[in-house]
Order: C-alpha cells, then sequence, then structure tokens
C-alpha cells in the first residue's frame, strides 16, 4: 500500500517511466501483434493500460484526463504514446494537487469490494507492470527491441559490455 504523497510520485514517476519507455518502442505495424486468435494485440494491451488510468482514477472521485473504456484503439503508436502521456501526467496532477497524506486511507468502492486509495494506486501501479510485461513478450514476436526496464534487456547487454546469457 501507498502511505503518501511522495511515495505515490516516487513510484509513479520511475513506473510511468518505464510504461513510456516500453511504448517508445512501438510501431504502428507492431499494434496488431498477438500471441493467439483469441487474445488482445499488442496494441488492446497498450491501451488497456492507458484506459485504466483514468477509469480506475474515477471510481476515487479525481478527473484524470485520458481515454474512456470504450473508445477503440487508436491506429499509430504515436496516438497510444500521447494518450499515455496524457493519462500519466493527469493522474500525477491531480493526486498531488487534490490528495494529502490523510487521503490515502479514504475508502472507495472499487470492483464490488472496498479500497483504502493507497491501495487503489499500488493496484493501479502493479497492473500496469504486469500488463507491461505482457508487452514485451507481444514486441519480441512483433520482432522489436525490448528496451530495459529493471535493468538491461537482453538487446542491450552487449552496449553495457556484457556477454548475452546462453540459452
Amino acid at each position: 500500500m501507498i502511505t503518501s504523497i511522495d511515495q505515490f510520485k516516487e513510484y509513479w514517476t520511475r513506473e510511468s517511466g518505464s510504461t513510456r519507455k516500453i511504448m517508445s518502442a512501438l510501431t504502428d505495424a507492431s499494434l496488431a501483434q498477438k500471441v493467439a486468435d483469441d487474445h488482445r494485440t499488442l496494441g488492446k494491451v497498450a491501451w488497456h493500460i492507458t484506459q485504466s488510468i483514468p477509469e480506475m482514477a474515477g471510481r476515487t472521485g479525481l478527473s484524470v484526463k485520458g481515454p474512456a473504456e470504450t473508445d477503440a484503439v487508436p491506429g499509430t503508436a504515436d496516438e497510444v504514446r500521447a494518450a499515455y502521456d496524457t493519462a500519466a501526467s493527469s493522474l500525477l496532477e491531480q493526486i498531488t494537487g487534490n490528495w494529502n497524506d490523510d487521503t490515502l486511507e479514504t475508502e472507495d468502492e472499487m470492483y464490488g469490494e472496498t479500497w483504502k486509495r493507497g491501495f487503489t494506486v499500488k493496484v493501479l501501479i502493479d497492473h500496469e507492470i504486469h500488463h507491461r510485461g505482457q508487452m514485451t513478450v507481444l514486441m519480441r514476436q512483433a520482432g522489436l527491441k525490448v528496451p530495459g526496464v529493471y535493468g538491461p534487456s537482453m538487446e542491450e547487454w552487449e552496449h553495457f559490455g556484457m556477454k548475452k546469457p546462453e540459452i
């Protein structure tokens, strides 16, 4: 659980920056990549991350700019990136401008349960990390180079003077 606004700012800045890094590698063609016919495309996963920010925040009373749940996946990677940037920046502005540390203890109805806001923002961050991981698999299938997030990706090892792992 997130227990202070400063802690949220630290986590959100780092994790939304990592998501921006992953989204920066997307191409228009890669948005159609999927693991199977009955699974989300890479574009849909990226869009789901983006849509979830205003959707979850709205359940806490915040008014975060971004796409609605019913908005279709845009046709270009640039549009997805721009929408993510808007939503991620708006969330940070809304929380830092409207909440304080005590607000994180406020409870809201979330998906049939009651969550403290400090838990809600932690779930939002974890949700994004989860789907970002799915994106990296689809990105490799699409032939994209995956940027490192918590250290160098396999594609970046040589750049850092390391030998690629044996497979």
